[in-house]
């Protein structure tokens, strides 16, 4: 990874009074005080126009496809405000890679003062970051981690802890039973899908009592869910017992599809479901008992990639990697040591 430190440049107005000159320089001690009053505020009001300068940052986002991607996108919307002393360029990449760097590109045609990337894939970004680079324009790499260590800093969450908490509060909870499972991963080539299947399977090769019976993307949405859990049902019926997906709106396509073939799941059901990202109406399922365990993939990144910047702009040293911290819930009933039993009151807690 660069390090690079960027050090606020403050523009300021110098006026420059010319006393004298055509025709013959008569400056009396009156005049001589109104050009300093001029010249005073000509700074205070240049002064005034360098303070009200926005920090220009631009924010290549992965696209809309869940209900945690909205709430990162609110949360860098409500952060990075004309209030807050920012003017913030957004793009909605629709989970398109090609558009997420023209994007970037764009950016660094702006001349902006900032880039921020929530990168879809890991891979590709080496050209468009040494563009960056090279016009010296920091760049901060949210939410998913990439194949190339040129950039400034990183803030996001551990996709593979995320997916050991899982795998680890599964095994606590069949304790030595066997299992059968079914995994519904996120987008191909995502950071977030890589690492929780990096990280459940890590936990799953400890358990010779566990089969992952089939793996296959859903793209982190819900009809993408309920399409691969369709055929998994053609394909598994009667033969599995717990259902991985690796995120919330998948979680709900499979379940609409269980409910349409008439499997039950949950706490009371005969398939367990794990899901990932936590967000509200995940939650609000496993208070109801029909997720098991939905481990949290925290969203509210943007003041802390605030924090990064100001640092930055102060010419301050600032942390290279930073991990937003995550937590996991469980269902009303159950008891771990690797999450936290869902209540009212914790829902009722949630910013998103």
């Amino acid at each position: 990874m660069k390090r690079r430190l960027v050090s606020t440049l403050i523009g300021m107005t110098m006026v420059a009074v010319m006393l004298g000159g055509c025709g013959g320089g008569t400056d009396t001690t009156e005049e001589a005080a109104d050009d300093t009053a001029a010249e005073a505020e000509a700074d205070e009001s240049g002064d005034e126009a360098a303070s009200g300068d926005l920090i220009t940052v631009g924010y290549a986002q992965v696209g809309h496809e869940s209900d945690w991607r909205t709430a990162n996108t609110e949360n860098y919307q409500n952060t990075f405000t004309a209030e807050n002393g920012y003017e913030l360029s957004f793009v909605d990449a629709d989970n398109d890679n090609a558009t997420q760097i023209e994007a970037v590109r764009t950016f660094i045609q702006q001349e902006l003062d900032y880039i921020v990337i929530a990168p879809i894939e890991t891979a590709g970004w080496d050209t468009v970051l040494e563009e960056a680079d090279s016009a010296g324009i920091p760049v901060i790499i949210a939410d998913r981690e990439i194949d190339s260590d040129n950039y400034d800093a990183f803030v996001g969450t551990d996709s593979v802890a995320e997916g050991v908490t899982a795998g680890n509060w599964l095994g606590e909870y069949l304790d030595g039973a066997e299992a059968n499972i079914l995994v519904i991963e996120g987008s191909v080539g995502a950071s977030a899908a890589l690492g929780r299947t990096e990280g459940f399977n890590s936990v799953a090769d400890e358990h010779s009592e566990w089969t992952i019976l089939d793996s296959q993307s859903g793209d982190f949405t819900q009809s993408g869910g309920q399409e691969v859990m369709e055929s998994f049902i053609k394909s598994y019926e009667g033969q599995f017992n717990v259902v991985v997906c690796q995120n919330d709106n998948e979680a709900y396509g499979a379940m609409d599809a269980m409910d349409a073939a008439g499997i039950t799941y949950g706490v009371d059901g005969d398939v367990i479901i794990i899901s990932f990202d936590a967000t509200h109406d995940g939650l609000q399922y496993t208070l109801g008992g029909k997720i098991n365990c939905d481990v949290e993939c925290n969203p509210i990144q943007a003041e802390i990639v605030a924090e990064v910047i100001q640092a930055m702009e102060a010419g301050e040293e600032y942390p290279e990697r930073t991990i937003v911290e995550d937590s996991a819930f469980v269902a009303p009933g159950i008891e771990s040591a690797f999450a936290t039993e869902m209540t009212q009151e914790i829902l009722d807690g949630r910013a998103y």
